[in-house]
């Protein structure tokens, strides 16, 4: 999974309801959801694998990144999902950055077969959720893009 961390509310919950109809397409008993479980798409996605009754994989791009890049607001969202998890990778970089979140989104691409982006179809910078898309796109793996009407970033 890749997607927006800067999603409304309403947008949110219109996320979750579109990946739990994509699930809901799979064998959930053979499922397992990889996902970086940042604040926003990352976790509405998590979220919805659990509570479809999949397993949930959780990569961290470093071992600070739960201190350093985790707020407040987020931070009882992050524990629960990581707590549920079936297994947590936590890439090898003490501090959270450009090449840690490059390296978790290159694991993430490197485990599944297929990704679901929850993109609005902005490329934006380097290492963010259009330049996960492309990347899948040019190594064969299929994106399903969720962006459900009326959504929008807060």
């Amino acid at each position: 999974m890749t997607g927006q961390m800067n999603i409304t509310d309403d947008t949110a919950t219109a996320v979750y309801t579109a990946i739990r109809a994509l699930l809901a397409e799979h064998a959930l008993t053979e499922l397992t959801g990889v996902s970086c479980i940042a604040n926003g798409a990352d976790s509405v996605f998590a979220r919805a694998v659990l509570d479809s009754g999949a397993r949930l994989e959780v990569v961290l791009p470093s071992r600070n990144y739960r201190v350093a890049k985790v707020k407040p607001d987020h931070a009882a969202e992050f524990d629960d999902l990581a707590e549920r998890a079936t297994d947590v990778r936590v890439m090898d970089f003490d501090n959270a950055g450009r090449e840690a979140y490059e390296a978790a989104n290159e694991a993430v691409l490197g485990t599944v077969d297929r990704m679901v982006a929850v993109w609005d179809g902005d490329t934006g910078q380097a290492g963010g959720t259009g330049s996960v898309v492309a990347l899948a796109r040019e190594r064969g793996v299929p994106v399903d893009v969720v962006w459900p009407a009326d959504a929008c970033r807060a």
